[in-house]
């Protein structure tokens, strides 16, 4: 308390007791007991009227000592038991975490990590990816703002995610303790494999394989991709001290139609102690026909190209860019977009009434609306002539096909003219138009059924912004690819809805996500939020069944399948109140990506250290780390000074004291008939 504070108190228990000793006693005839109660009584009311108008407040001061942190992160994934190193990650965690001087120093957090990273103190070394990027990005959010080292025990060797070495920050220190034997053996390894998922039938399709080989020796290797037991290619690779690498480009025939497996080998004469990498088994899904889809432009745009990349992703379809005045054949095609329709597509829309094609309908500014309100009675246009920028948001009860938000509210705005849309007849909306923040209720995507044909409509031009900025957000274009490979999917067909529909790859590898998605529609085709589905999965070869519920995931419902072993398996999805259900397969190849390494990555790891100031140790060198971080004068304690301030007397005591005082006062009276 202050000078200041312990004065008024003073003064409080003088004014109390003044006022009491003349309202009680100055003048009273009969100075008994009772009195000198009732006095007291008045002062003690007084006195707490006047402390709880000072409110006094007492400050304490606590020291208190902040630890800087010391991250020990340990590698989790398969590959630390492959190179025997699992047990001495656990040896040199447990002195680590387990040295006095240390914690005494530091505050010392444990994580683990593989595909994911978490804080934990136990290991089974059984992740089936390595993320190290995981470990820079998590670490950040965790100690903002502050100094602290971290204590990596890995191999080094990474599976996914971004280049850790630039990830960590180059002002907090990296030590990596190696594990794994860094001593070089003689290895010939599949480093890489490329090939498309599909291919179509009596073509053929490429196969690039990158070979790599560790070792002083010149060798010759043999190199084969084989089916079953015919042998489809065959090359001799020659490696030596200065040649390391090697490339094969190979053309394989599709001659059968379905999900064809195959076996890409490497091998010499020499001894290997690794030979898992040797082999890698690759899977192609050949196709018995393949959908041309028409790109009709009468101007140069650079969403035509973007949509042309997106369809031809994958690689069932191919697309053809013509003018509307010079295509032929509308029957060669199997979808149209027709981009920015003029008076000039007349022939094009004249031609499809009878030949039926399914469309894809995209406006801009150099629409003329007044003719594509002509041409067709699904949605009317009434435009203006100036340009205005729409927004997208998505429509989470579209059921036409599963689709999820990929971020279209993240979007930059689509560019057409300004006017209304309004929709007639059986329209599906995926995506509504905002301008600005303000909701227009019209559409910006929609598609529409009429007599058996299917149109889709985009409002708007600049999609190649769209494509650009899923790029930015995701580092890959996959996601917008999909969206417009989904909507050329159900444009090129023309199936009646189903009310069980399930989405699945032919094949997978061993370690990949397995994910099966699957949409129920009831009777009015509206997505079914009640619907309850499940999985029976039954491996082939040995019968086992598996069973899993599919949970509710945004429109959709999801089950991840991660752990099933390599073989073929059969599936069905069954919707448990309507009995509807869906039979499908999918085949797991034998591959782990984490058995194709036989030492750490030493170079990168020192790499790492020479970046943020750090330093490589191995496991017989956990003294000196500790050591080191010990002398380190860049990690010191903060000391804390904490001040506190807390009333000498809470409000809410003195006003019960100042009630029970002053109601005992007026019983006394009362009773001694003094009122």
């Amino acid at each position: 308390m202050t000078l200041n504070t312990t004065l008024l108190i003073v003064l409080s228990l003088l004014v109390a007791g003044v006022l009491s000793f003349f309202q009680y006693y100055y003048k009273a005839k009969n100075k008994s007991k009772l009195i000198l109660f009732l006095a007291f009584l008045r002062f003690v009311s007084v006195f707490g009227v006047l402390l709880l108008l000072i409110n006094p407040v007492i400050s304490t001061n606590s020291e208190e000592l902040i630890k800087p942190t010391l991250s020990i992160v340990v590698d989790n994934s398969s590959s630390i038991k492959t190179l025997n190193g699992d047990k001495t990650a656990v040896e040199v965690y447990t002195a680590l975490v387990g040295d006095e001087k240390l914690n005494e120093k530091f505050d010392v957090q444990s994580y683990k990590f593989d595909s994911e990273f978490q804080e934990s103190d136990k290991f089974d070394f059984k992740g089936t990816q390595t993320n190290l990027d995981l470990i820079a990005t998590n670490l950040k959010n965790n100690n903002r703002n502050k100094v602290f080292p971290t204590i990596i025990i890995t191999d080094g060797n990474q599976t996914s995610g971004n280049d850790y070495v630039y990830s960590f920050d180059a002002s907090n220190k990296v030590f990596p303790i190696v594990l794994g034997d860094t001593t070089k053996v003689l290895d010939l390894k599949i480093n890489q494999l490329n090939v498309n998922k599909y291919a179509f039938y009596k073509n053929k399709f490429p196969v690039e394989v990158f070979l790599q080989y560790s070792g002083d020796k010149s060798l010759t290797a043999n190199f084969t991709i084989s089916q079953g037991n015919a042998v489809l290619a065959k090359e001799n690779i020659s490696f030596s001290s200065s040649k390391k690498t090697a490339v094969v480009n190979v053309l394989l025939p599709a001659n059968k139609v379905g999900s064809q497996v195959f076996k890409a080998s490497i091998s010499s004469n020499e001894k290997e102690i690794n030979s898992y990498n040797n082999t890698k088994n690759f899977a192609v899904e050949v196709m018995d026909q393949k959908t041309n889809i028409a790109i009709i432009s009468a101007i140069n745009h650079p969403d035509i190209g973007a949509i042309k990349r997106s369809i031809e992703s994958n690689a069932q379809r191919k697309v053809t860019i013509v003018k509307p005045q010079e295509i032929k054949q509308l029957s060669d095609y199997n979808v149209l977009v027709l981009y920015q329709p003029t008076a000039e597509f007349k022939s094009v829309f004249e031609e499809n009434k009878s030949a039926g094609i399914n469309s894809f309908i995209i406006t801009g500014t150099n629409t003329d609306f007044a003719f594509l309100n002509q041409q067709q009675n699904s949605l009317g246009f009434k435009m203006s002539n100036q340009k205005e920028d729409y927004l997208a948001g998505f429509n989470p009860q579209f059921n036409l096909f599963a689709l999820d938000n990929i971020g279209f509210e993240n979007f930059p705005p689509l560019e057409n003219n300004y006017g209304t849309t309004t929709v007639n007849g059986a329209v599906s909306v995926l995506l509504y138009s905002k301008i600005r923040n303000l909701e227009t209720n019209s559409p910006l995507m929609a598609f529409a059924e009429n007599q058996g044909g299917r149109t889709a409509f985009l409002l708007g031009e600049n999609i190649w912004k769209w494509r650009l900025q899923s790029h930015v957000e995701n580092q890959s274009f996959d996601k917008f690819d999909i969206f417009i490979d989904k909507t050329i999917q159900y444009l090129a067909s023309n199936n009646s809805k189903k009310s069980l529909v399930v989405n699945h790859e032919s094949f997978y590898n061993s370690g990949e996500a397995i994910e099966i998605s699957a949409q129920y529609f009831n009777k009015n085709y509206e997505v079914d939020e009640k619907a309850r589905l499940s999985i029976s999965v039954i491996n082939s070869e040995t019968k086992q069944a598996k069973n899993y519920d599919l949970l509710k995931s945004d429109n959709s419902y999801k089950v991840n399948l991660d752990g099933l072993a390599a073989g073929n398996y059969n599936f069905t999805v069954k919707e448990l109140n309507s009995k509807s259900s869906y039979s499908g397969r999918f085949e797991i190849l034998d591959f782990d990506i984490e058995k194709q390494f036989v030492n750490p990555d030493l170079q990168k790891l020192n790499q790492l250290a020479s970046e943020t100031q750090g330093k490589t140790y191995f496991p017989n060198q956990a003294d000196k780390l500790i050591k080191s971080l010990l002398e380190d004068e860049d990690y010191k304690a903060i000391q804390k000074n904490n001040a506190t301030r807390t009333p000498l007397i809470d409000w809410y005591w003195l006003c019960l004291l100042i009630a029970m005082t002053l109601a005992a006062e007026w019983f006394v009276r009362k009773f001694n008939g003094l009122l």
